[in-house]
């Protein structure tokens, strides 16, 4: 037993600085568990390739999202990089090809698709 007497503010604080710990190392778990299973989502998904126009595009941040509306009228926004939103221009008609919520291409009608 120490010799020093332990105030009740100190266990106070102690006790405290234990309990945010842990909550913030909960919240850091539940974090990482519900990105992963975002991410891993899309790879169960069909790989579908369907025609489509770049109907709208926008930017929140760093993050890039462009609108495709496909034939039966259906819209899907779907994020991208920064060199695909530099290249897609609103009313660009062709193949958009992703998989659940993932972009993989769009290759405009005309164009060779570079794989």
């Amino acid at each position: 037993m120490s010799d020093y007497p332990v105030s009740p503010l100190m266990m106070v604080f102690t006790m405290l600085s234990v309990f945010l710990f842990f909550l913030f190392a909960a919240f850091t778990v539940t974090m990482l568990i519900r990105g992963l299973g975002q991410w891993n989502r899309p790879r169960g998904s069909p790989r579908l390739t369907v025609r489509a126009v770049v109907a709208g595009r926008r930017q929140k941040r760093e993050t890039y999202y462009v609108t495709f509306q496909v034939d039966s009228g259906d819209r899907l926004e779907l994020a991208v990089d920064a060199t695909e939103y530099g290249q897609l221009t609103e009313g660009d008609a062709g193949q958009l090809t992703f998989q659940g919520t993932r972009y993989l291409a769009f290759v405009r009608n005309g164009q060779e698709e570079n794989v």
